[in-house]
């Protein structure tokens, strides 16, 4: 049934909207991140049990996580540049994935985004 929002969806939705609101700027760019991380993480879940309809909403998430970090990327220094096509690189792994799914690109930009955050994080 489209449309149809499972408990823990709502939760997740509720969760993320409460967070967005009490962030600055730094806490938004770690929350993408995460929120792009667990999408992937759920679509390649999704992936391997065969449910292509939780795919698709969880490759979506992480299709709007990376267009939120595009959006935020201000300036044309060499930071917001390395920035710049690292997010376009990522956006061209998940709609690529989008009619031919690639779960070792996926995995493999899940990780990549998993250490950038962590590594954001401690540092």
């Amino acid at each position: 049934m489209l449309g149809r929002v499972t408990p823990h969806e709502a939760y997740r939705r509720v969760d993320f909207d409460a967070r967005v609101n009490g962030a600055d700027r730094t806490e938004l760019v770690h929350l993408c991140y995460e929120h792009l991380v667990s999408a992937l993480g759920t679509a390649l879940h999704a992936d391997s049990i065969g449910d292509g309809e939780l795919k698709s909403r969880s490759m979506t998430r992480a299709l709007t996580a990376v267009t939120a970090l595009q959006m935020g990327v201000s300036g044309d220094s060499g930071i917001a540049s390395a920035l710049n096509q690292l997010y376009a690189a990522a956006r061209r792994t998940i709609l690529d994935s989008a009619t031919t799914f690639a779960r070792d690109r996926i995995d493999a930009l899940r990780s990549d985004f998993l250490e950038i955050s962590q590594a954001m994080q401690t540092g």
